[in-house]
């Protein structure tokens, strides 16, 4: 802790207001490798970044507060169980703002969501108390970083750059893959609460192979979606147990018309199609979203979205 209060001794300057994106974390493959002896399930993912999500805006204040807004707010907490404020407290106990958090993506969804809005939180503070820019640090600089915010959530490191990576551990080892071909997707989440413990806990086999050692080349869309077709969702069939109107929302995009694949993201229950390009996507949505229009639905190109998701000054 001493190293975050040593950053956290430079006091913050001006009347400044950062915004920051939070984009959607989706596992494009999700292996389970084996299962730690104190209880962690090692993994060997693909994930990619959606051009939707969440925002943070981060403005002066007195003390550190937390207010959240936005359609997807209901049940966000807004205290220090929220990772924003613990990301916050990691970097400056001693720092203040007053930090607005969006919700567009639906709670506990499979898409990262808390997670992308921790990393949003890491990168916007940097920002916004003059601590670094994450556009402009080398790897060995954000590694402090990364280790830290492990300890809060195995999902949080992964989503610092917001580029497409393999990841392998618990979530501690990523190979950014900044040469994936996009994918044109809608995400499907039926708005059904899915336990990420409980689908970890319930999973069988806890031992499954991993991706091939060294990913082939891709050529483009149809040679990578092709072998996408071949990896898995380990955590898919314990999901769809638990939770069966995961199948519903599966069935659905199975049915719409140019979709080259279909699976489910993370833990649930948020699942995706991909499609040949966006304008398919987007018709796919507007016919799923007439049929069920309770459902959570989204489309666009899954990729890198760093660019995107840095802060910016007003």
């Amino acid at each position: 802790m001493s190293y975050w209060k040593k950053k956290a001794a430079i006091l913050s300057r001006g009347q400044t207001t950062v915004s920051v994106f939070a984009p959607a974390k989706i596992n494009l493959t999700l292996h389970v490798t084996g299962q730690r002896r104190d209880g962690y399930h090692t993994l060997d993912s693909l994930v990619a970044f959606a051009p939707f999500g969440d925002t943070l805006t981060i403005g002066k204040a007195k003390t550190l507060t937390l207010t959240v807004d936005g359609p997807e707010r209901l049940d966000v907490p807004q205290d220090m169980e929220n990772l924003v404020l613990k990301v916050a407290q990691m970097l400056s106990p001693d720092h203040a703002a007053a930090i607005t958090l969006t919700k567009n993506l639906p709670a506990a969804s499979g898409m990262g969501g808390g997670s992308a809005d921790a990393a949003a939180a890491l990168r916007g503070l940097l920002k916004f108390w003059h601590l670094g820019d994450m556009a402009r640090m080398a790897d060995d600089e954000l590694r402090p970083y990364a280790v830290e915010l492990l300890k809060l959530g195995a999902d949080i490191p992964m989503c610092m750059t917001s580029t497409p990576a393999r990841i392998g551990g618990i979530g501690e080892k990523i190979e950014p893959l900044p040469d994936l071909p996009p994918l044109p997707a809608l995400l499907v989440n039926p708005r059904l609460p899915v336990s990420t413990a409980d689908v970890f806990r319930e999973l069988r086999p806890k031992i499954s192979p991993a991706m091939p050692e060294v990913l082939p080349h891709f050529e483009g869309l149809d040679d990578f979606v092709a072998w996408l077709g071949q990896q898995r969702n380990d955590l898919q069939a314990t999901a769809l147990r638990l939770q069966p109107g995961i199948g519903q929302v599966l069935d659905r995009l199975e049915k719409t018309d140019r979709v080259m694949l279909t699976r489910m993201s993370g833990s649930g229950a948020t699942c995706f199609g991909v499609f040949p390009d966006k304008a398919s996507a987007i018709v796919a949505g507007e016919l799923i979203r007439r049929d069920h229009p309770d459902w959570w639905v989204a489309g666009g190109i899954l990729g890198d979205q760093m660019a995107k998701s840095m802060p910016v000054v007003s």
